[in-house]
């Protein structure tokens, strides 16, 4: 839509317009499992229609609206239906339960809370009356709870709600009431440098943080996206990543609307319905965490799917494992895959492959910087810039930066420094040539009596034994050496490894203080909804199991 380093200065609702205008019968969102399907000109209209309904029950410019779904098309609806009217959309993650939700909702001054009935052992129902006691005895879009103050309305996905709550389906019938004078006047307000997104961090360290991000933020990193994977009009995406979530919301969504690509989304990820999906609508493209592709790489009907015009996609959200990427390469045949790197506070991507990077590259880096962002290397105790081959945390600048943390303006000062500099508290070192390669967190890294282990390392060697469909390695506490290294590993169904040849497998290969002192077998992993393994998680499992409470007092003493 426009050369690739200009900036784009739409707001997400003029894009959307602008891509109606230019492109309206070419398919803009397409289900597998319901009658979905929305040309861009009909998809459009029917944003405009869940707008007016917005405005018609109280919302107005700067309200927070808040979603609490997975990827239906209410999701996609309600986020540009906000987009046009200057509401900030505040995603919700999928697996929170009341205590979560509680939190989110508060923080967040939420206004309007639209949701679905539930999500794997989620009744969101149930949730939100245990939250609301008395929410069967008030009036919808007139809710008054003390510890909520903001909140005013709940919307239920269908035609249906319990007391209390509204239907999703009845905002457009009073999308009539709204003059359509009033409705253009509201959206030619819109600037795009006005917050859009409040995504709150996945929480894998202390309390979520409500990242604020604008139209400009998203509008121009889904542009940068889309520009490495060479998208066009004529590409389709099949989307199984959360919305919710950075990954879903800007490297797909975003990267689609800047170039007018087709969405294919799937409700949540089911192996089956993602390689039906990319077969089916004949998709170009595809998103997802290595454990994604790892599912549908080793499930039992893997063979019997076809994928002819599948060339690319994104690989990202945690580490990406070589052998897995030489998996999707060969037998996907996504030679264009790439892999970006970033975090929910850059909006998300700061550096990236390309399709037209060597396979070298793009299986064992993470690219380059993104045009118009600037990223450095620095020493984590001094800040000094570091050169081509040296570790350090990793900082990024530009206009992707978030606006900050709502509310919490300490936590702003600590991730963006007075020159701007985003700390990620990610380990990268970068070579002569600008690529950029994670190494670790800094969190992540663990220190056995002085010498400091990269669990990455571990992990990538671990990736490449016949028997290990996945793994992670944490540090646990040791009244000898501070830590020891310990690796959790998930065994390909019917593989039979032990404890012993995964010690001597790595003795082998790698250097003695590397072999871990304990390793555990699982059937899966703690996770976030949008993916990421909680490590967090794994460390406070194997204190409990392996009895290290007294190694762990005296190491936090």
């Amino acid at each position: 839509m426009n050369s690739n380093n200009e900036m784009m200065n739409q707001t997400v609702g003029e894009l959307l317009e602008e891509v109606a205008a230019r492109f309206p019968d070419r398919q803009a969102v397409k289900y597998i499992d319901r009658d979905y399907f929305r040309t861009w000109k009909d998809f459009n209209a029917e944003v405009d229609e869940v707008a007016k309904g917005f405005l018609e029950i109280g919302i107005v410019k700067g309200d927070h609206v808040a979603i609490w779904a997975t990827n239906v098309p209410e999701w996609l609806l309600t986020l540009f239906a906000c987009a046009k009217i200057g509401a900030v959309l505040v995603t919700v993650n999928t697996n929170y339960k009341v205590f979560e939700l509680e939190y989110l909702l508060r923080q967040s001054d939420t206004k309007a809370l639209v949701m679905t009935r539930g999500f794997k052992d989620a009744d969101y129902i149930a949730i939100v009356n245990e939250l609301c006691p008395t929410l069967k005895n008030q009036v919808p879009n007139q809710l008054d709870f003390p510890m909520l103050p903001f909140l005013k309305s709940i919307i239920l996905q269908g035609d249906e709600a319990p007391a209390g709550m509204m239907p999703f389906n009845e905002l457009f019938e009073r999308a009539r009431k709204v003059p359509d004078a009033e409705y253009q006047a509201l959206k030619a307000e819109q600037d795009e440098h006005d917050v859009i997104n409040m995504q709150y961090t996945s929480g894998t360290t202390g309390f979520p943080k409500g990242v604020m991000l604008t139209h400009y933020n998203i509008v121009n990193n889904g542009k940068s996206i889309g520009d490495c994977m060479k998208f066009t009009h004529e590409d389709k995406l099949c989307i199984p990543v959360p919305f919710f979530h950075c990954f879903g919301l800007v490297l797909a969504v975003m990267a689609c609307l800047t170039h007018a690509s087709s969405m294919v989304p799937l409700e949540s990820y089911r192996p089956l319905d993602f390689l039906r999906a990319i077969q089916d609508e004949e998709c170009t493209a595809v998103h997802g965490v290595p454990t994604m592709y790892i599912a549908a790489l080793e499930h039992k009907d893997f063979k019997s799917y076809r994928f002819p015009r599948l060339r690319t996609g994104i690989m990202a959200g945690s580490p990406c494992p070589i052998k897995v990427m030489r998996q999707v390469i060969d037998e996907m045949g996504m030679k264009e895959i790439t892999i970006s790197y970033g975090q929910t506070e850059a909006s998300p991507v700061c550096t990236m492959t390309t399709t037209d990077d060597s396979i070298e590259r793009r299986v064992s880096t993470v690219g380059k910087a993104l045009p118009q962002i600037e990223c450095k290397i620095v020493d984590p105790e001094t800040g000094e810039t570091l050169g081509p081959g040296k570790q350090g945390e990793f900082c990024a600048r530009g206009y992707n930066i978030m606006k900050g943390y709502y509310k919490m303006e300490e936590a702003t000062a600590q991730a963006i420094d007075e020159d701007g500099w985003l700390h990620s508290g990610d380990l990268c070192e970068v070579d002569e040539h600008g690529y950029y390669k994670v190494t670790g967190r800094l969190k992540d890294m663990i220190i056995r009596g002085g010498e400091n282990i990269y669990p990455k390392e571990i992990e990538e060697f671990l990736y490449t034994v016949d028997e290990v469909q996945d793994v992670q390695v944490i540090g646990v506490p040791s009244e000898q050496y501070g830590e020891e290294v310990m690796a959790c590993v998930i065994l390909k169904k019917g593989a039979c490894l032990t404890a012993e040849q995964v010690r001597a497998m790595i003795k082998e290969n790698m250097a003695r203080h590397k072999v871990p002192r304990y390793v555990e077998f699982m059937e899966q992993f703690p996770m976030t909804a949008s993916g990421k393994i909680q490590k967090f998680k794994l460390r406070e499992w194997a204190v409990e199991t392996l009895n290290l409470q007294k190694a762990n007092a005296i190491e936090t003493a």
